[in-house]
């Protein structure tokens, strides 16, 4: 969700701090500021809205110095307004705050008590308000900030910069990301490699419950505990936090287009050169240990958790469960004897996904896990973590990174069934070369994208929209609603297609579209009987199918998408790339913000 970036240069802060929040808007962000020092004397400048809005503030009232901190806000406690925006100050203090302090009020009870009053209605001002009165009681900055630290309850990154200490920054991460890039004479801190990238390819990432001491020269770590710690330094590829649209006119139409290659490159890594064998990192798991998968996940990885349940069930005789993540631990399921637990996560850093993580672990015989950031908290508290290998991901909408999440699940699914002899060798070479073939499919599903857009512009005016899908599709028409709603704004419903006459039937009208994927594999005919159901209602189908699949539907479909054939275990993979375009060009039919749709977030650190 929000971001954050610190500052200790050797040149000027602000225009480092604007540049830095710009490679972290995909988080999403309604507001955004910066506060430096100059000559020792803290200053700030906020503004709501876009951060053009606050580099043309800056414009007119600029800001010196070469120390400073800065802020991209996702509004939870407080409307996104200029006194609710970050960084808040009190005193000597500025502080920016991602995620939630669950005791804030408790807080602000204590600190009205010593006459101390707050002016904001966020819970971050809190913080602000809490070091400056300890250092009004006689504490060092670095006392207050720690002090101030040891009473947060709740999800928290923190960076403070204090007035009179040019060379300080305190930081501090429980529950959501921080990392501290290290350059020559020079130091930052950031909310991801991404922002600190044009910086710096140096970074140590802080772990759970760590408060960093940071100056020019010298980084000191303390741990949950008060104690002296080391964290290693990595040095990241930075090409794997390029931030840039290739000549596209949105994120998300450059990684739709990037999927065939980043697919490719996902196969490569864990398949063998002979296509005979599927390498997993480390040590690996024996699938034939266990009896039982369940696999947890948010949004648009949950959906990929649904897809692949279909894999390991009929690939692997595995029985799966799925659970959002958020609903996982609530209900405090028992994870039985010979259980691995899987989580997927884009960021690795999603809140409830790491909290449901920590439930499972000590229950669970092994924790895995599906990440696109090798070094984030839930890769790194997982017995195996299994990169997707999809490189950045900017566009709020998840495309590239959903699509190579399936493709390592069904990898994974795949060694299952070779480990408990579902699949001999001959049989698995067999479907990994079937799998070295969906890079071509998709580059060849990549053509349809001019009619796509035509069917999205006569779409983008509706709304309502269904999706329809039986089986592994189904999965892929829950993806492709949600796709469309969150960039487009349309309201979009899926159903498993038996459950059309279930109720879902009774919205059907003349204005209603009817989103169909059904490539015509062995369920193909049951979906075309509920294809005619709607149709004879007047509902408007817009199938999507192969060639097979278009001359069976018969006539009075409204619209057809025309697929290349794919064999029916990569059809998931596949039919994501029309939902997905779908979603795109009615969005920019609609004239929506397509990368940073209203209200939402890349990365969701905060229950």
């Amino acid at each position: 969700m929000c971001g954050i970036v610190g500052v200790l240069g050797q040149h000027e802060a602000a225009p480092i701090l604007v540049e830095a929040l710009k490679r972290l808007e995909y988080r999403g962000y309604d507001s955004a500021g910066i506060a430096t020092l100059q000559d020792g004397a803290l200053d700030r400048r906020r503004a709501v809205g876009k951060l053009v809005n606050l580099s043309d503030l800056l414009v007119h009232q600029p800001l010196a110095g070469k120390s400073g901190i800065g802020h991209t806000r996702w509004a939870t406690h407080g409307a996104p307004t200029l006194n609710n925006t970050h960084p808040h100050r009190a005193g000597r203090v500025a502080v920016v705050h991602n995620g939630i302090i669950e005791n804030y009020r408790a807080l602000r009870e204590e600190l009205a008590r010593a006459g101390v009053a707050h002016q904001t209605e966020t819970d971050t001002e809190t913080v602000a308000l809490m070091a400056q009165h300890l250092i009004d009681g006689g504490a060092s900055p670095q006392e207050a900030a720690q002090q101030t630290i040891a009473k947060l309850e709740g999800a928290y990154a923190l960076c403070f910069l204090f007035e009179g200490e040019s060379d300080l920054l305190i930081a501090a991460r429980k529950g959501s990301p921080l990392a501290v890039g290290h350059g020559e004479g020079e130091m930052y801190v950031g909310s991801d490699a991404i922002a600190l990238a044009p910086l710096t390819d140096r970074i140590t990432y802080l772990e759970e419950g760590d408060c960093a001491i940071v100056t020019r020269q010298s980084l000191s770590i303390l741990d949950a505990d008060g104690a002296p710690v080391t964290r290693e330094m990595k040095t990241i590829r930075i090409s794997n936090a390029r931030v840039d649209k290739a000549g596209h006119r949105h994120f998300m139409s450059k990684e739709i287009a990037e999927q065939p290659t980043v697919i490719s490159e996902a196969i490569a890594n864990y398949v063998s050169e002979e296509a005979r064998s599927i390498r997993l990192p480390g040590e690996g798991i024996d699938f034939r240990a266990l009896n039982r998968l369940t696999m947890v996940a948010c949004g648009t990885a949950y959906y990929a958790c649904v897809t692949a349940k279909y894999w390991f069930e009929q690939l692997a005789g595995m029985p799966v469960e799925v659970d959002i993540a958020s609903e996982f631990r609530y209900r405090q399921p028992p994870v039985t004897e010979g259980t691995a637990a899987l989580f997927v996560s884009q960021s690795g850093e999603t809140a409830d996904t790491l909290a449901a993580l920590r439930y499972c672990a000590g229950k669970a015989d092994r924790i895995l896990s599906v990440v696109n950031v090798a070094e984030s908290s839930i890769a790194r508290e997982s017995d195996l973590a299994l990169p997707i290998h999809a490189g950045a991901e900017i566009g709020v909408a998840s495309t590239k990174a959903f699509t190579c999440q399936l493709t390592v699940l069904l990898l994974l699914a795949l060694k299952a069934a070779h480990a408990r002899g579902r699949l001999d060798d001959d049989a698995l070479a067999e479907r990994l070369l079937t799998l070295r073939g969906l890079p071509a499919a998709l580059n060849q599903a990549m053509s349809i994208e001019s009619s796509v857009e035509t069917v999205a512009q006569r779409i983008a005016n509706a709304n309502d929209v269904l999706f329809l899908g039986r089986g592994m599709m189904f999965p892929l028409a829950l993806e492709g609603a949600l796709k469309l709603k969150e960039i487009s704004y349309i309201h979009a419903e899926a159903y498993a297609s038996g459950e059309l006459k279930h109720g879902p039937i009774a919205l059907i009208d003349e204005k209603m579209p009817v989103v169909v994927m059904a490539p015509s594999d062995a369920l193909f005919d049951k979906t075309v009987s509920n294809m005619q159901e709607v149709m004879a209602r007047d509902g408007k189908i817009i199938l999507i199918t192969d060639q097979a699949g278009a001359a069976a539907a018969g006539d009075g479909v409204w619209q057809t998408i025309l697929m290349p054939d794919v064999n029916p275990m990569l059809a998931p993979i596949l039919y994501a790339v029309p939902a997905q375009m779908l979603a795109y060009h009615a969005a920019v039919a609609r004239g929506t913000d397509v990368d940073q749709p209203r209200n939402l977030a890349k990365s969701v650190t905060v229950e």
